[in-house]
């Protein structure tokens, strides 16, 4: 093995023919002999360029549509080689298998045929199975042979050859071997995956996931840590597929905190009302829906001043003038939206740090997909939480019922509260939190906070009383013991929504009886760690 070798004879075979002639010509003027296969070769010949069929190499005809044209001993014979090797050398001069000194080769659109939901039948043909034998062998054998499976490594490679006079290097050969194991490791656990979910396999006996790079980050969560985003090729509307308009880069928090404002706004119809989350260290500190995205936001940021500063802004509808002139009045790390007009974008432009992100469209929040966290020596995978209550599945509890304004409160209460970290309680008025408790060990707890923060949002704004008088109040999980349903009766609450489901819920529902509180059962929790 050497450091530098040289490329002489190439073969090229691309389902995504992208910069194809461009490399195939730039290779024939640096004296490569090109072979290829199907329309590659074709398209390379009706270029001009001379170009040698496979099938010629081989002796064998491409057969059965193609799905048996490179498994042969003279393709991988000529990638798997070991040049500096006797006996290898020996075997492709009595065999008469040419060496193969670069492999170039993309996959068969598998992802792509699943992102537009193809059938059965379909997603089966498009599983390619000589390009990543191809690909394994090629890569296995870096010490000779170079592999590209990206179109984005074409110029690298062109300059790679200029840098070297036509030859590549050890340490490009292996890079671009990590890059080609990659590839087909996260085909490989697409088709897998697929496969597990069109049989029914909840659980296969193995599993895996991948990932393709989008950005390398400047830190993780904190300075100390390295980081890097990646995107899983689902083109679920979001952070990841977001077009970034201005603003410096999104960093780990930034997007772990807008892919939760965006998942949470998108909880809410924009053809029924607008919507607007406001998020801070990945909880909601306002929520709220309006008839327009001004009214919505207004309501949302009189929920927690304090904390939308620097927090990240959603809205469920395209973002307006209006609204952009009252979200630029305080500092806001980033705007997700399904779109911008031109006067939002120019109220924007004057707050060069502030990110703009449009998608063209919302999550489905029924969509079926999964969740995956990572512990010592494994990973969790579970089904995301797509479950949904609508006022049919409620049951009411108590001798008093909800009137139909506090149904609605309610169920605005349910949707932001599957978005809180656990434990979780939201004080809901009128379409909007008015408090909003997270992730304290005790629900005792989470209502007495979410209730403070009222109060004293309630002396910022010049309210004589806190807003949580009268309200809606949602608890992710059931209540154990009456407490916590009183701290959040002291608050002010006049109805409760909450899964039921406790050993003590007879306990619970006297104690909502005895203080006049109307209370309804989902039958459903939504516990978020």
């Amino acid at each position: 093995m050497t450091d530098l070798y040289p490329l002489r004879r190439a073969l090229l075979s691309v389902s995504d023919k992208t910069g194809l002639l461009e490399l195939g010509k730039a290779l024939a003027d640096r004296g490569v002999e090109l072979l290829s296969t199907g329309g590659s070769a074709k398209a390379l010949r009706d270029a001009g360029l001379t170009v040698r069929d496979v099938s010629d190499v081989t002796g064998f005809p491409e057969m059965m549509d193609g799905r048996v044209k490179t498994l042969h001993p003279k393709v991988h014979g000529g990638l798997l080689a070991l040049r500096d090797n006797d006996a290898h050398v020996a075997a492709m001069e009595e065999h008469e298998i040419g060496g193969i000194d670069l492999l170039v080769v993309n996959l068969y659109p598998f992802e792509a045929a699943l992102a537009r939901g193809a059938e059965y039948d379909e997603m089966i043909e498009n599983i390619d199975i000589g390009g990543p034998a191809m690909i394994r062998a090629a890569a296995k054998n870096h010490g000779f042979v170079t592999t590209i499976v990206d179109v984005e490594d074409y110029d690298a490679l062109l300059a790679e050859l200029d840098a070297n006079d036509g030859q590549t290097s050890f340490g490009f050969r292996q890079l671009m071997a990590q890059v080609a194991y990659a590839r087909t490791g996260a085909y490989d656990a697409a088709v897998s995956n697929w496969m597990a979910d069109a049989i029914g396999e909840a659980a296969p006996r193995r599993r895996s996931f991948a990932g393709q790079i989008k950005q390398t980050l400047r830190y993780g969560e904190n300075p100390h840590q390295s980081a890097a985003f990646y995107t899983d090729g689902t083109n679920r509307p979001g952070v990841a597929t977001a077009v970034q308009h201005q603003g410096k880069e999104l960093s780990y928090n930034n997007i772990n905190d807008t892919d939760a404002a965006f998942e949470l706004v998108a909880e809410f119809d924009p053809a029924a009302s607008a919507a607007v989350a406001i998020i801070k260290h990945a909880n909601p500190c306002g929520v709220a829906k309006g008839a327009t995205l001004l009214e919505a936001y207004e309501k949302a940021f009189d929920c927690d001043r304090t904390s939308a500063f620097g927090g990240i802004v959603a809205l469920n509808q395209p973002l307006d003038a209006e609204t952009a002139k009252a979200i630029v009045e305080i500092f806001t790390e980033v705007v997700i939206a399904p779109g911008a007009s031109d006067e939002a974008k120019e109220i924007f432009a004057a707050k060069k740090n502030l990110r703009l992100l449009t998608t063209e469209g919302l999550p489905n929040v029924l969509d079926k997909s999964n969740t995956v966290r990572q512990v010592a020596g494994g990973f969790l995978v579970q089904d995301k939480d797509a479950g949904f209550i609508g006022m049919d599945d409620l049951k009411v509890v108590t001798k008093k019922a909800p009137t139909q304004e506090q149904m609605e409160d309610l169920l605005f209460a349910w949707k932001v509260g599957k978005h809180v970290k656990s434990n979780a309680i939201v004080y809901v008025k009128d379409g909007a939190t008015v408090g909003v408790g997270a992730g304290q060990m005790s629900r005792v707890d989470s209502a007495l906070i979410a209730a403070k923060k009222a109060e004293r949002m309630a002396e910022t704004i010049g309210l004589e009383q806190p807003l949580t008088i009268g309200s809606a109040v949602a608890s992710d999980a059931f209540f154990p013991f009456p407490d916590g349903l009183m701290e959040a009766a002291a608050a002010g609450a006049t109805c409760v929504i909450q899964p039921g489901g406790s050993m003590r819920d007879n306990e619970v529902i006297a104690a909502a009886d005895e203080a006049g509180l109307a209370m309804v059962f989902t039958g459903m929790r939504h516990f978020r760690h």
